[in-house]
């Protein structure tokens, strides 16, 4: 397993981190997955024994359960591992059981440690912007909990460009603890954080963590044009609606390139799609879940393959998003003075770089 720095920070993590959204199967998160405590032990098990060092969940995973269940099979083992939680969703009914307020935020990460058995929490995410609470508010309840050493590091989630730059603006100016690290939807089936939220990382020093790195499972395999996916799925049912797909011939036409550069290596679809997102600029860790045990052992497969420049080529053409302004404009007028950030997006559309 490889190991990288999260960003400017001084934190190594590995490549693949173990996502816990499958953990309990609480309320609308049983149409991710129903994991109990042996079947999480098991993962957890087989993480570890990979390389795996960071185990990352949330508070609103199924009510608090999956904090819950993951506290308890890391029981004697905490020392090798490191966690990541979230705040700000709704975790109850009153007034103040959300939101990135000093007093949800406090509320939230204590009882976080409470679910979890630990003292402290390496990677503490804003799960999503607050846009009715003052980011001066939020960030220094952030930095009480990492003077307090509660929390080790911060991170982010969710946040369009203009909020994240706008909260280490914030966070600069007041000598507050900044976000290591970002949290976002990045897949070959939707690439929007290409735009905004990579090239700011790579500007900013930010680490980039990844969730649902496979679409929810649409660049498995499973769904190919014409195709007849298996029953009971969370995109055959219906019961969970992200991500998004907004032009399926584009997904399937990936998909196909998918499988057929899995088929040269004698690996799956979704470990090509993973190795995919880890060689790309400022991503640090990928996080990946599973129902089964089997998807899991797959899935960490994708840590150790290796794609050619022709294949990532490939991929990055089939699946290139479109140029909206600014961007079309600055490739066509502002290519001679691009800088790193600027590549992270734009390289791939400059001639020659096909």
């Amino acid at each position: 397993m490889e190991y990288r720095q999260l960003g400017h920070s001084g934190l190594r993590i590995s490549a693949l981190t173990l996502g816990t959204m499958t953990f309990g199967g609480r309320g609308g998160f049983s149409a991710v997955g129903a994991t109990g405590i042996d079947g999480a032990r098991r993962q957890v098990a087989m993480c570890l024994e990979a390389g795996v060092n960071l185990i990352d969940t949330a508070d609103v995973y199924s009510g608090g359960l999956a904090e819950e269940i993951t506290g308890e099979v890391i029981k004697g083992r905490r020392d090798t591992l490191l966690l990541s939680s979230k705040v700000r969703m709704a975790m109850g009914d009153g007034p103040n059981d959300a939101g990135l307020s000093r007093q949800h935020i406090i509320a939230g990460c204590e009882a976080s440690l409470r679910r979890l058995g630990t003292d402290h929490i390496d990677i503490y995410h804003v799960h999503e912007w607050d846009g009715q609470t003052r980011l001066e508010e939020t960030l220094s309840a952030l930095n009480s909990l990492v003077s307090a050493g509660k929390v080790r590091y911060l991170a982010a989630s969710n946040y369009a460009g203009w909020q994240l730059m706008k909260a280490l603006a914030v966070a600069d100016s007041h000598g507050f603890e900044r976000f290591a690290a970002q949290q976002v939807y990045y897949s070959l089936e939707a690439r929007d954080a290409e735009y905004e939220l990579v090239p700011l990382a790579v500007d900013q020093g930010l680490g980039i963590l990844v969730w649902s790195p496979l679409a929810g499972g649409l660049l498995s395999g499973k769904y190919r044009r014409n195709g007849s996916p298996e029953s009971g799925t969370r995109q055959v049912s219906g019961t969970w609606n992200e991500p998004p797909v907004r032009t399926r011939e584009k997904l399937y036409d990936t998909v196909e390139i998918l499988v057929d550069i899995a088929g040269a290596h004698g690996a799956s679809p979704a470990q090509v799609a993973l190795a995919w997102l880890l060689g790309r600029p400022a991503v640090t860790s990928v996080i990946i879940g599973a129902r089964t045990d089997e998807q899991l052992l797959d899935n960490l497969g994708g840590a150790s393959l290796l794609l050619s420049a022709d294949e990532r080529a490939a991929l990055d053409k089939v699946s290139a998003p479109e140029l909206i302004y600014p961007y079309w404009h600055q490739l066509n007028t502002a290519a001679d003075r691009l800088g790193p950030a600027d590549l992270a997006l734009l390289a791939q559309y400059l001639p020659g770089e096909e």
